[in-house]
């Protein structure tokens, strides 16, 4: 008989750990400590995501936390982005992120405090979106499907979609390698008594996918072009472009 599956965090559950940890996420070097390589990955999509756009651009980040992605590619960027658009379930990490914002001189940011399932924008909307260790919370493929779906949905043809989160492989021989490595990199970090906390979270939260697998999503979704920018153990970064050419009258992308 299989043992029977642990019972995932509810959203609620999900939403009140991140309301109280803000000041942590607020730090840009240290707030994703537990996701390796953040502040690495935080520059580099800052650098790439920033490069391709122009004057007028609409961003939207993808639970967003203390705004540390949209802090990144609009300091990058500078007046380029004339929009930003932030999405979280937690309101004190979004009211963080809009005081960030504001504080470095951008300008007033949209916030939605949601979930991603229930997000809702127009189709081709956004020059830019950015998912930050959030889509690991989707949970079964139907999800996965709608989701991505609608991301090919809501950014412009040749807009640009930049996620970094953790990833699976479809290996289990080789996913256990992986995992292990993880688990000594946390020991590293904080000991056993850190490893054990959040691997406990993981379980209860995180229903990562492999990167082959959000690939064949993005084929089906609207996504014509890919490439990883950075991987270490179970966690990774890529970006992909919606299929089609601008049209007249749209403005934000190159």
């Amino acid at each position: 008989m299989a043992e029977p599956q642990p019972r995932k965090s509810t959203l609620e559950e999900i939403r009140a750990r991140f309301d109280a940890d803000v000041e942590r996420f607020s730090q840009l070097e240290t707030g994703q400590q537990a996701t390796m390589d953040a502040a690495l990955v935080l520059e580099t999509v800052a650098s790439v995501a920033a490069q391709p756009l122009r004057p007028g651009a609409r961003m939207l980040d993808l639970g967003c936390g203390a705004g540390n992605f949209t802090l990144r590619i609009a300091g990058a960027a500078g007046e380029r982005v004339a929009e930003s658009h932030l999405l979280d379930l937690s309101r004190p990490m979004l009211e963080r992120a809009r005081e960030r914002l504001l504080a470095a001189g951008h300008a007033e940011p949209h916030l939605y405090q949601t979930d991603l399932l229930s997000a809702s924008f127009p189709e081709a909307h956004f020059d830019l979106i950015v998912a930050g260790a959030v889509l690991h919370h989707l949970r079964d493929d139907a999800q996965w499907e709608t989701f991505f779906s609608r991301l090919g949905r809501w950014l412009r043809p040749g807009g640009h979609l930049y996620v970094w989160d953790m990833v699976w492989f479809d290996d289990p021989a080789t996913q256990e390698i992986m995992w292990q490595r993880y688990a000594a990199y946390l020991d590293a970090l904080g000991g056993d008594a850190y490893r054990q906390k959040v691997f406990a979270y993981i379980e209860r939260e995180d229903t990562p996918r492999s990167l082959p697998y959000q690939i064949g999503l993005l084929q089906r979704s609207g996504f014509d072009r890919w490439e990883v920018l950075h991987r270490n153990s179970v966690f990774a970064c890529y970006t992909a472009q919606r299929a089609g050419q601008e049209r007249p009258g749209q403005s934000g992308i190159a």
